[in-house]
């Protein structure tokens, strides 16, 4: 049995009916970088967007808890790659607005 009560919804996702409206904001949130290659390029995309919506279920989460709320509903969602030519790295960065709820 989970625990855990759910927080963040995604997009069609739909809080509880009680929640109150608070506002809406906007989170920045990057992944973890890896090797700029065309090798593998598939799998490192996939890596990069799966430790991008971790980092952004964690920022998300502690944002909740910082505002004062106990639901957050992301409602849009941009994301681009981002490269470092010096080291050799690409990552995904990630800008999401949300509508915080009491």
């Amino acid at each position: 049995m989970n625990t855990q009560t759910k927080t963040v919804y995604w997009h069609r996702e739909l809080p509880p009916l009680e929640a109150d409206v608070i506002g809406e904001h906007t989170l920045e949130a990057s992944s973890d970088r890896v090797p700029d290659t065309i090798a593998h390029r598939d799998e490192l995309w996939n890596q990069c967007r799966e430790s991008l919506m971790d980092h952004t279920n964690q920022r998300l989460s502690a944002e909740i808890v910082r505002l004062g709320g106990r639901y957050a509903h992301v409602l849009n969602e941009s994301v681009d790659t981002k490269h470092d030519p010096i080291t050799g790295e690409a990552w995904l960065h990630g800008q999401f607005t949300y509508m915080l709820y009491g």
